[in-house]
């Protein structure tokens, strides 16, 4: 695997900003595996043009460097034939803010039409997944229910997933800082912000629905929220694979459950993928 941190310039933030790339290294065909070195254990990767691509959100108070550095997502990953993208977001969630940058239309296509053009990653939808933690799994959920053509799946771990109630429910300083990313007087229910409207909407379209994956633990303080959030979906008949277990709101629970993920991820078998350009 190669680990690739990325400085670039955003037109969409009009300013500059970082990504972590995590690629595969593929060998020529017909390599065997003494012309180079390998993650000891762990075997080649298929040879080919465009990996599937896993877009990882971070949460609140994280940045594009914690998915590396609290768990082994590179090892986990490393035969797996994937690329994971990790993008700097502050604490946006995931939205075009009120008071600040747009890191909505950042996210859902600056950053993978960016990551296109300098690694080479596949553009089809069906190479094409989200996921995230807390603020994250907000975000990666909010990704595919609102861009069902570009992802085919997405995972929420701990997921801030009921944002209406979130603001009802905040602190006064957090309240504020919502009010800065949502607006002062904008509801977040029935809006492009709130993952139940879209959750219905994406039950209604006659389109691709994505595949979701969500897990929270029992002690965290986001569990109600998941279980409302798991009702809805389940309610409109999406495609919601939920798990729960013991476990609060920590970096052991999300070590432990990105494995999960990866191991769900509907990603298709090497060969069945097209070694063109896409």
């Amino acid at each position: 695997m190669a680990l690739i941190r990325c400085d670039f310039y955003s037109d969409v933030l009009a300013l500059s900003t970082s990504m972590l790339v995590i690629l595969p290294q593929p060998r020529p065909a017909g390599a065997a595996a003494a012309d180079g070195p390998q993650m000891p254990g762990r075997p080649a990767p298929a040879p080919r043009r465009r990996w599937p691509a896993l877009y990882l959100l971070h949460g609140l108070s994280d940045d594009h460097t914690t998915w590396q550095r609290r768990t082994s997502i590179e090892r986990y990953a490393a035969d797996l034939d994937l690329a994971i993208v990790m993008p700097a977001v502050h604490r946006s969630f995931y939205t075009d803010t009120a008071y600040g940058h747009r890191y909505w239309t950042f996210v859902s296509e600056e950053v993978p039409a960016a990551a296109r053009s300098m690694f080479p990653l596949s553009g089809r939808r069906e190479d094409t997944f989200a996921a995230g933690l807390s603020m994250g799994g907000y975000g990666a959920f909010k990704l595919a229910l609102a861009r069902p053509k570009m992802f085919a799946a997405a995972a929420s771990l701990s997921g801030a997933l009921d944002m209406a109630r979130r603001r009802r429910a905040a602190e006064p300083e957090f309240r504020k800082e919502l009010a800065r990313v949502f607006g002062p007087l904008g509801r977040i229910a029935g809006s492009a912000g709130d993952l139940f409207t879209l959750a219905r909407r994406a039950a209604r379209s006659r389109g691709p629905r994505p595949r979701l994956y969500q897990w929270c633990g029992t002690e965290d303080f986001l569990y109600e929220d998941n279980v409302r959030f798991r009702d809805h979906a389940r309610r409109l008949g999406l495609d919601l694979t939920y798990e729960e277990g013991p476990g609060a709101h920590d970096w052991a629970c999300w070590d432990r459950q990105i494995r999960r993920v990866l191991e769900w991820l509907p990603m298709r078998k090497p060969e069945t993928r097209s070694p063109n350009p896409e």
